[in-house]
């Protein structure tokens, strides 16, 4: 493919470069092969640091096309920003992150959240539900923080941020129809005194979305009968990988991307949001998560795959993960204080060799996971190695867990 312009946030669609990188993996050799029918796509950028710590970035994209994956847990973290950004617009009210978050049930099949038992002084809050998104992709939480926003929120707000083919039009794990989706629950906000500070009423979404027409696989089960024709996704979610990546990178490297496409996020917003999308479910205490179902890489599939060991003390990774429908995706900024390594990999890979969709029969175990860990690896191994100029001071990432 031909070089583009190598200034940050332009891509070098440069498949030659990973191509080489990742071929020297026996692990990944087989996989490569089949990158088309595994609908593999990656996003890797390396990061160079000035004599004043400034970072520039190159971009380097392997097999990054149009074609359709389900982001499945990975538009939990937009949405997680966006609260954020909505919080900060309405802060004249004297509400923010911590401020106790009712939801009420406005139309059939809708849920409400009054306590919540996991939260400190079982108040249900924003902060509470991003904790609980970042640590172990809670899809409640998700869907708390989609009815506060509403559809026509979250997508006029990414599209002027320049992410105009997202769609994020539906909850997660709750069974509801194209309609049922539209109308989101009343939210009200409470000080600690119990007095009301917002009401904000169900809203009904008039948004449109763009067009979609994507039928995958040979069949899918519907409930338990197998329907022998390609399974619809028009009407899912979509986030198109780079605009994961760069969805990412606006918020690790904020001072660094164009404003348009910043999140309205104060500095204490960061320190809290890179905090949590680092930690692990133990170092939580509000949320509690034992670390029998939810281990330290519970949420870290790059560089750990399915690995259940406890990572080193100087490896981080502010992430994003998701895993549905077959689809793995990952999206990332890796760090390693010791050796002073940084670097942004982001990537999806379809598991899913029988075609045929809910029938949980997908190959995560066999392909996904270990993907995610060889590709993890092989680049953080590169980097490892890799001379640079001058080392990152990587302080700013460092977080009393």
């Amino acid at each position: 493919m031909a070089q583009k312009k190598t200034h940050h946030n332009q891509y070098i669609q440069q498949d030659i470069f990973l191509d080489s990188l990742l071929s020297k993996n026996a692990a990944l050799v087989k996989l490569l092969q089949q990158k088309k029918e595994l609908n593999m796509q990656i996003v890797y950028t390396k990061i160079d640091r000035d004599e004043n710590n400034k970072p520039s970035f190159t971009d380097y994209t392997y097999n990054v096309s149009d074609q359709y994956f389900y982001p499945a847990s990975t538009v939990k973290m937009p949405i997680a920003f966006l609260a954020l950004e909505k919080l900060n617009e309405l802060k004249q009210k004297g509400i923010d992150k911590y401020t106790t978050m009712v939801t009420d049930s406005s139309a059939a099949k809708q849920s409400f959240v009054y306590t919540h038992p996991s939260a400190e002084n079982s108040s249900p809050s924003v902060s509470h539900y991003i904790k609980q998104i970042f640590l172990v992709s809670d899809n409640d939480a998700f869907n708390r923080l989609y009815e506060f926003l509403g559809q026509e929120y979250i997508q006029k707000k990414l599209k002027a941020k320049g992410y105009k083919d997202v769609a994020i039009r539906h909850r997660l794990q709750t069974p509801l129809s194209l309609e049922q989706n539209k109308i989101t629950n009343a939210v009200n906000f409470y000080d600690t005194a119990g007095n009301l500070l917002l009401a904000q009423p169900a809203q009904y979404s008039k948004a449109k979305f763009p067009e979609l027409n994507v039928q995958l696989g040979k069949g899918y089960y519907s409930g338990s009968t197998l329907v022998n024709e390609p399974f619809d996704f028009s009407l899912k979610n979509r986030l198109k990988l780079e605009d994961l990546h760069n969805i990412l990178k606006s918020v690790i490297f904020h001072e660094f991307v164009p404003a348009k496409k910043q999140f309205n996020l104060s500095n204490e917003d960061y320190e809290f949001l890179l905090h949590w999308m680092s930690a692990y479910p133990k170092e939580s205490k509000y949320p509690y998560y034992d670390s029998v179902n939810y281990w330290d890489n519970y949420c870290k599939f790059l560089l750990w795959g399915s690995e259940k060991k406890t990572p080193p003390n100087n490896i981080r990774i502010f992430n994003k993960v998701g895993d549905a429908y077959g689809f793995v995706i990952d999206a990332a900024y890796i760090i390693d204080t010791k050796n002073k390594v940084e670097f942004m990999l982001s990537a999806t890979i379809s598991c899913n060799s029988d075609g045929i969709y809910n029938d949980d029969k997908y190959d995560y175990d066999s392909i996904g996971f270990p993907f995610m860990k060889h590709l993890g690896q092989t680049i953080y191994q590169y980097e490892l190695l890799r001379e640079k100029k001058f080392l990152p001071d990587l302080s700013k990432f460092n977080f009393a867990y």
